[in-house]
């Protein structure tokens, strides 16, 4: 028998998304922590490919984690789910396209699927699947960062390493989170901090 989430055979799709240091990982163990402490069944998934903090744990940036499954392809994420009411799925980014369609139906089986990711990549274009699961989802949450340069809502990530490829896996010492006006999409086009007006 397969576990319905509330209310009774209904299931639905949040997604935390936002840029690069704006506490995605943070809210999506916050939700998932208050689940379990419901006594629902939750399981995590991870793409393989991120052992930036931990190789399977999911892991903030403020060093909070969840332990988690990792998997190379949202496919596998079917097979492994289990009997768990809850699914959260992080650095949704990461994955292939087929993500969207397994999120769809986890939650036509009545379960609450919790996925967090980057809505953009380095350069400021819709970062897939992501626009697909916002577009799916009925519930959305844009987190914002704060600028490194001003200190102004940020919600741009700012490669700071001059590489091409789309998905570069780092932290602080390849990104920054950036205002509109202080983000650039050269990652050589780099900007002195600017002092706060508290300064």
């Amino acid at each position: 028998m397969v576990p319905r989430a509330y209310p009774v055979g209904t299931g639905w799709i949040e997604v935390v998304t936002g840029c690069m240091f704006s506490g995605k990982t943070e809210e999506l163990i916050r939700r998932l922590n208050r689940a379990r402490y419901a006594t629902q069944r939750v399981v995590v998934f991870k793409p393989s490919i991120d052992t930036r903090y931990a190789a399977e744990d999911v892991v903030s940036h403020s060093e909070q984690r969840f332990p988690s499954i990792p998997v190379a392809h949202a496919h596998e994420i079917h097979r492994q789910v289990g009997d768990a009411q809850v699914v959260g799925i992080d650095e949704a980014q990461f994955f292939d396209l087929d993500l969207v369609g397994v999120v769809e139906h986890l939650a036509n089986e009545g379960r609450r699927v919790v996925v967090a990711g980057l809505d953009q990549d380095f350069r400021g274009v819709p970062f897939e699947p992501m626009p697909q699961l916002l577009a799916v989802a009925e519930y959305v949450t844009k987190t914002l960062a704060v600028c490194m340069v001003c200190g102004a809502p940020a919600n741009r990530s700012q490669r700071l390493v001059p590489r091409e490829a789309r998905v570069v896996i780092g932290a602080r010492d390849a990104y920054e989170a950036r205002c509109r006006l202080h983000w650039r999409a050269d990652p050589e086009d780099t900007q002195q901090r600017l002092p706060l007006p508290s300064e």
